[in-house]
């Protein structure tokens, strides 16, 4: 009887090996940013900024950061790890040279960051034309949803403060494109903001949205063809005024707040007025009705917008609220999509949860905290998190399919990123070697082919 030494096998390890590359699977990256020309792109956003006598290049630069921040790296130095692979990854700048760059571009004020966001659009742009029937726009409309996020910071930064939740940090207003049932969801706006700025600032919500609307194909922005979708944060007389306003031609649903005309508004509405709401299977919601308001609660807002409020059964233990009524959870929001049945559009605006899920792939993508001390600098690191979101979206989005096309970030890395792979040099070409063992080896491969196969920019 062999005696027990613990439930691994035990294995010894050496340094000194050749051949191996890790984080093998990042080359999904690599390809996604070659068929889309974004590398082409940022480089030539950035020109104006690349020295002459220059080794490195400032848009291979960023999206070398781009990529370590994808492959889940939350400051500037863990570009290392592309340093180490410079068959995978080419030559990357050192820490030092990455630094200088960032303070570089954050000097460049709004010239730098209006040069990141153009090439940013017009990459967006192609890609949604190699996606076909897959992009977001392909069911003739696009959903833009905004919403807050709460930044901590563990030491002093410029304009980081108090927030409302009683955190030290900041408060940045992301908007990302929402890619349905069947996709995740791409940023268009990272706008960074002090960590007292108002969850509800009509102001920084139009800002918010003209910067999203830039990341769009212009076909989009008429015909109502964009849906902005906000929580009761962009329930303000000023922003809906804006969306509203005569020639914008947008489309919008708005949380809102419950004040006190509404709660009387809800307690005038007749049981026979209020409809089951539906799941999106088309199933009704069991204990969830909606209804349409009218009458004095509308004084003020602009034409054509309509009020719809649901109440709920609230779950075990839930406690209800001031604005609650009859046992019941209230919730409201408003419109101007008209001709659509309220329960259809109660469903879509219950689907804003997906930004929640966008927020926490953001987290886990290097907005867990913002690395650097000045505000310009850590508004650069907001765009290259854009970026890196962007990336891990463009590639399930032309390269995946069925589930593989829902995994977050953090399933990402840990299934395909993170392979590791043998380089083989043969007849001058490269090839790096996948485990055969691996599970999802053929996920790997099958994504290759299909970017593989997408025509070549330009």
């Amino acid at each position: 009887m062999k005696k027990r030494i613990g439930s691994y096998p035990r294995v010894r390890v050496k340094g000194g090996g050749r051949g191996v590359v890790s984080q093998a699977g990042t080359v999904l990256l690599v390809e996604t940013i070659r068929k889309s020309g974004l590398d082409a792109a940022i480089s030539t956003a950035l020109a104006p900024w690349h020295k002459a006598r220059a080794v490195h290049d400032p848009g291979k630069i960023l999206l070398d950061v781009a990529l370590a921040v994808a492959l889940g790296g939350d400051c500037l130095a863990d570009v290392s790890m592309l340093r180490a692979e410079p068959a995978v990854f080419g030559p990357v700048a050192s820490d030092p040279t990455v630094s200088r760059l960032i303070s570089k571009l954050a000097s460049g004020g709004q010239r730098v960051l209006a040069a990141l966001r153009t090439a940013r659009a017009e990459v967006r742009e192609h890609v949604w034309r190699l996606a076909g029937d897959a992009a977001p726009d392909a069911g003739g409309q696009v959903i833009v949803d905004i919403d807050g996020v709460l930044v901590l910071a563990h030491s002093e930064k410029q304009n980081a403060t108090a927030t409302w939740k009683k955190t030290f940090g900041h408060h940045p207003l992301m908007g990302f494109v929402d890619h349905g049932r069947g996709g995740s969801g791409e940023p268009v706006v990272g706008l960074l903001r002090p960590g007292n700025a108002g969850s509800n600032t009509a102001a920084d919500h139009i800002q918010a949205t003209q910067l999203a609307l830039a990341q769009l194909p212009k076909r989009l922005r008429r015909g109502r063809q964009t849906l902005i979708r906000t929580d009761s944060g962009g329930g303000t007389h000023e922003f809906v005024a804006w969306l509203a306003q005569r020639g914008r031609w947008l489309s919008y649903s708005v949380g809102m707040t419950i004040t006190d005309a509404i709660h009387q508004a809800v307690l005038k509405v007749p049981a026979s007025a209020w409809t089951p709401a539906v799941e999106p299977d088309g199933d009704i919601r069991d204990g969830a009705w909606v209804a349409e308001l009218a009458g004095d609660c509308l004084t003020g807002w602009p034409k054509g917008l309509r009020l719809i409020v649901r109440k709920e059964r609230p779950h075990p233990g839930a406690q209800l609220r001031f604005t609650d009524a009859d046992g019941m959870r209230l919730t409201c929001f408003a419109t101007n999509t008209a001709g659509e049945a309220i329960a259809t559009l109660e469903l879509r605006h219950r689907q804003r949860a997906r930004a929640e899920d966008r927020i926490r792939a953001a987290r886990a993508t290097g907005l867990r905290n913002l690395p650097l001390h000045e505000a310009a600098q850590n508004q650069i690191w907001l765009e290259i998190i854009q970026i890196a979101l962007d990336l891990l979206a463009w590639m399930p989005l032309l390269a995946l399919t069925g589930q593989a096309r829902l995994w977050e970030p953090r399933r990402l890395r840990l299934r395909l990123f993170s392979t590791a792979a043998q380089l083989v040099t043969t007849g001058r070409r490269r090839y790096l070697r996948l485990a055969g063992h691996w599970p999802w080896t053929d996920v790997i491969t099958d994504a290759l082919d299909r970017l593989h196969a997408l025509p070549n920019p330009g």
